[in-house]
């Protein structure tokens, strides 16, 4: 039975594979073999893939570098827990998802740094003939993020 080649080292990876991987370079002679394969595979994939990917693969990456490691575990959790949720449940987190990837920058940043917990309104309450906006992003949404590789901010920050 033949048994699987070692991963290559940075140094060993094509100018076109490092130039893909390079937010990964940092890391890459010590990532398990297993994820090495990975993302040889989607540095493989990438020349085919239509601009928009490429950006949004760049994007990825980069986010999943600056994870700590702990980070990342959870990431990798909260993927595992997803994959497990029924069809109906993640078609509704991912409503959620672009709900929120279509607001503002400012407004996603505020609500990626804030508590969990409710917070107190800042201004008087309106009126009930002013109808009251769905809440942009709920809780449910930040502890069960659609993309494994999207950066979560620390819960205790």
């Amino acid at each position: 039975m033949p048994t699987q080649k070692k991963p290559p080292t940075w140094g060993e990876l094509t100018q076109e594979q490092q130039q893909i991987l390079a937010p990964l370079a940092v890391d890459w002679d010590n990532l398990e073999p297993e994820r090495k394969r990975k993302w040889i595979g989607i540095a493989k994939r990438y020349p085919k893939m239509k601009p928009d990917e490429q950006v949004r693969v760049q994007r990825r990456m980069q986010a999943w570098a600056k994870l700590t490691p702990k980070e990342r575990q959870a990431a990798r959790e909260r993927y595992k827990k997803m994959e497990k949720l029924p069809p109906e449940k993640k078609q509704g987190l991912k409503q959620q998802w672009e709900e929120y990837n279509r607001l503002p920058e400012q407004e996603r940043r505020k609500l990626g740094s804030t508590p969990r917990k409710p917070a107190a309104p800042t201004r008087p309450a309106k009126s009930p003939a002013e109808p009251t906006p769905p809440p942009a992003a709920p809780p449910a949404l930040s502890e069960e993020r659609v993309s494994p590789v999207a950066p979560t901010p620390p819960a205790n920050r």
